[in-house]
């Protein structure tokens, strides 16, 4: 049996609501995906019935609490395929993931050390790492991009240094949706020493995984993007690299011991879970992954490849000097196309195509603006996909464009 994205759709109240501006063609999941009752669910009954602090209460409802947090962690590390849940740490989202390695292992640096990133990179791969060089005098270098909207792999061999301590790169980009080849270059990264990150913020909605296989010693994913909801993200770290990390946020919940001179901490994953986590966010994103794996997902792949050469297609058939940013039609990319066009800017088309058409885009930076500077384009626009969209969504929007084409153009 073909692959049914209308089976999909029927577990989210948001598509099937009618709204009073008219149909909803959503394709701005690489923002945030839509979130499935089971996961609304999940959490109303938690908070319903459990809710309170957890890890050191001694009540029945903390015990609750705790057994159900420490449960969804679980559900997360067998989603991505590990088997130590204290290797997953939740946090607020990938970004706060970043930011917590950034300042954690920056306290490791000497002066001259380099991390090295790429021009591909989201700005919560970029901003953190820069905070470091500014505070510590340490020097952020950059992999240079492809012509199709790729991390130079070729290049990782020269500038992967004996001074390089950290490399951490996308696994897929939210703009030229292009996929990083992350086993060579973890060969590369760790025969200099170093440890990569990576930031799995668009790739972790593709399903269940096999952390081993990429090579990575963290990665980092954010729930909203996986189905799940908003407030809570992971970061997986290699159990040996976290307990040789010192924490860079203190407080609560983290501790061992505390005296007014020297406070010691608890092994990973709690000593980075200062203050109260994310508990209900936690359980909610649990369910998600959950939801998710128990879904055809060869399918689910076949489909949205299917729906993404659609859309790209498409807009190579329209004229009004549409550029599409990233790798060619036919070749290895994620479920999302952005584009750019000649004296349109971004934010209009995204207006006129919702107004119009009921068609949710995204446009501007997407959080990237080196990357959008290399390219020489004032933003982009971009249609993204998930598991719920559908030939009529497409439809939508190739009709929207060329109407908007009509109207801006």
């Amino acid at each position: 049996m073909a692959f049914d994205s209308g089976l999909a759709a029927v577990d989210f109240s948001i598509l099937r609501t009618p709204g009073k501006e008219g149909e909803l063609h959503y394709l701005d999941n690489a923002a945030m995906a839509l979130t499935p009752d089971c996961v609304i669910n999940a959490m109303v009954e938690h908070d319903t019935l459990r809710r309170s602090n957890v890890k050191r209460g001694l009540h029945r409802l903390a015990e609750e609490a705790t057994e159900a947090f420490e449960e969804a962690r679980a559900a997360v590390a067998g989603y991505l395929g590990i088997k130590d849940p204290d290797e997953v740490v939740f946090t607020g989202g990938a970004t706060a993931g970043i930011n917590i390695l950034a300042h954690s292992l920056g306290l490791m640096f000497e002066r001259n050390d380099e991390v090295l990133i790429s021009q591909l990179e989201h700005h919560s791969n970029i901003i953190p790492w820069q905070v470091i060089q500014q505070r510590q005098g340490i020097k952020v270098r950059y992999l240079p991009i492809t012509s199709d909207g790729r991390i130079n792999l070729e290049c990782a061999e020269e500038m992967i240094r004996s001074r390089t301590k950290i490399v951490s790169v996308t696994h897929g980009s939210n703009v030229t949706g292009a996929i990083t080849d992350t086993r060579n270059l973890s060969d590369l990264v760790h025969d200099k020493g170093a440890f990569l990150i990576l930031d799995g913020a668009q790739t972790a909605p593709g399903g269940p995984m096999e952390l081993n296989v990429l090579g990575a010693d963290f990665y980092v994913f954010s729930g909203h993007k996986v189905y799940g909801p908003t407030g809570v993200g992971v970061l997986w770290g290699r159990k040996e690299i976290l307990k040789n990390i010192s924490p860079a946020i203190g407080g609560g919940e983290m501790i061992r011991d505390v005296g007014l001179e020297k406070s010691t901490f608890l092994d990973p994953p709690h000593r980075f879970e200062a203050g109260t986590p994310p508990v209900t966010q936690a359980i909610g994103l649990a369910a998600a992954v959950k939801w998710l794996a128990g879904k055809d997902l060869n399918g689910m792949h076949s489909h949205l490849r299917r729906l993404t050469l659609r859309i790209m297609e498409g807009l190579t058939e329209l004229s009004g000097g549409i550029k599409i940013l990233g790798p060619e039609t036919g070749m290895e990319r994620l479920p999302l196309v952005s584009f750019s066009v000649d004296g349109l800017h971004p934010h209009d088309i995204c207006q006129v195509m919702n107004d119009r058409h009921g068609v949710a885009l995204r446009g501007g930076f997407h959080c990237a603006q080196p990357l959008h500077d290399l390219l020489e384009v004032d933003g982009s626009t971009r249609a993204s996909l998930a598991i719920y969209n559908n030939d009529k969504d497409v439809d939508a929007f190739l009709n929207g464009m060329e109407d908007c084409l009509k109207i801006l153009g």
